[in-house]
């Protein structure tokens, strides 16, 4: 095999996308900065048992794994980074408040999501601790969708649901684990034959309630029929509730429900949401509620927030116009070195041309060139 070749769903990513990706990067963090959240950088490695601790158990088999030749202990490259940034708040931060944290950084994965997928993720992501109602879903969900705004993603689509519906309906129902991962399977491949058999013994409230979940999908109307046919328990009522106050904040976007998705079941408590978008094959943003993930660290706070993949992102966005640059003769000469430090510091791109490469063409749009008149360094436009 030739040294070059990488391997499967790892890439280099070359100029013209790096410099997309790292622009909306920098897009992004400053509008999580303008709601408030504090950048934080996790580390790429971290002991296994910290990276795989609770919530993050869902990720053990994305997660490399390697041995660290200092201590010996077991060693992972985090698959995600929610995880890292609970133990940020819970035991670096400790605050008693609310605390609102953003980051961006790689992550590596075993195995793709998907056959077009990266196994280098450039993660993005928002994170709010310390308050329990509504109002922090409805933050992270308005900044998931700010965010989009910023990236210029065009016609988002949004999709919702909720963690607590299902928790309710099998509350009191004392299933085994093979068979309760059963439930869940046949409820998230929407097989009601399957769901039948699964929960023929259960109450009957309660498997009637299961069996109209896996047709509770598509637009708000969904909601005034869950209320008709799933249990009146609290949990339920208050979850189709919060769908509803999370649905109103959204008039811009299409909003459909899928009260029998259980994508993340272990990891959400309360309402999650996968926003998609025109050219992407699958979710450009997943978020929601996730009340556990401090609990292994030993602060068990309520917390919601979202992530995405910058490199996913960039694909389905269109490319930027470049920045306009200034092309300048490479000489030894002060004044010109002088003009080309001025013009640098009001933030213009100069690139300077080295002798015997006059006629290439590089990555930057060059509309003006820097030329000597009268013994002084102007810049003037291009021919």
């Amino acid at each position: 095999m030739s040294a070059w070749v990488l391997p499967d769903h790892i890439a280099d990513v070359l100029p013209s996308e790096a410099r997309h990706i790292e622009e909306l990067r920098r897009d992004l963090l400053d509008t999580a900065r303008s709601y408030g959240y504090e950048l934080v950088m996790p580390p790429l490695l971290e002991h296994l048992e910290s990276l795989l601790t609770g919530a993050g158990e869902a990720l053990d088999l994305q997660t490399f794994k390697l041995v660290d030749q200092l201590s010996g202990r077991m060693m992972g490259l985090r698959a995600d980074c929610t995880t890292q940034v609970a133990r940020i708040d819970a035991h670096l931060l400790n605050r008693a408040g609310v605390t609102r944290l953003c980051y961006c950084g790689s992550v590596l994965h075993t195995l793709s999501a998907d056959p077009h997928a990266t196994r280098e993720p450039l993660q993005l992501g928002a994170e709010i601790y310390g308050h329990a109602g509504l109002e922090a879903d409805i933050e992270i969900l308005t900044l998931a969708f700010d965010c989009l705004n910023a990236a210029k993603v065009q016609s988002p689509s949004i999709d919702l649901a909720d963690a607590r519906l299902v928790k309710a309906l099998l509350a009191d129902v004392p299933l085994s684990a093979p068979r309760l991962a059963a439930v869940h399977a046949a409820l998230a491949a929407k097989d009601s034959a399957e769901l039948k058999g699964l929960t023929r013994d259960l109450p009957d409230q309660l498997r009637q309630g299961l069996l109209a979940l896996v047709q509770l999908y598509g637009d708000e109307r969904v909601l005034a029929e869950a209320e008709k046919a799933l249990p009146s328990l609290p949990a339920v009522r208050e979850a189709l509730q919060g769908l509803k106050q999370l649905a109103q904040h959204l008039p811009a976007a299409k909003v459909t429900f899928d009260l029998a998705d259980l994508r993340g079941y272990a990891y959400y408590t309360g309402a999650r949401f996968a926003i998609y978008a025109p050219g992407a094959s699958s979710a450009l943003v997943r978020g929601g509620r996730y009340d556990e993930v401090g609990a292994v660290f030993g602060r068990n706070r309520p917390a919601a927030g979202f992530s995405l993949d910058l490199k996913a992102l960039v694909a389905v966005v269109a490319p930027r116009a470049l920045q306009a640059a200034i092309r300048a003769p490479w000489r030894d000469d002060a004044s010109l070195n002088a003009s080309i430090a001025a013009l640098r510091a009001r933030g213009e791109i100069v690139v300077c041309v080295l002798p015997g490469h006059e006629s290439e063409v590089d990555e930057f749009h060059c509309d003006r060139e820097l030329i000597e008149a009268a013994g002084q360094w102007v810049v003037q436009a291009m021919n």
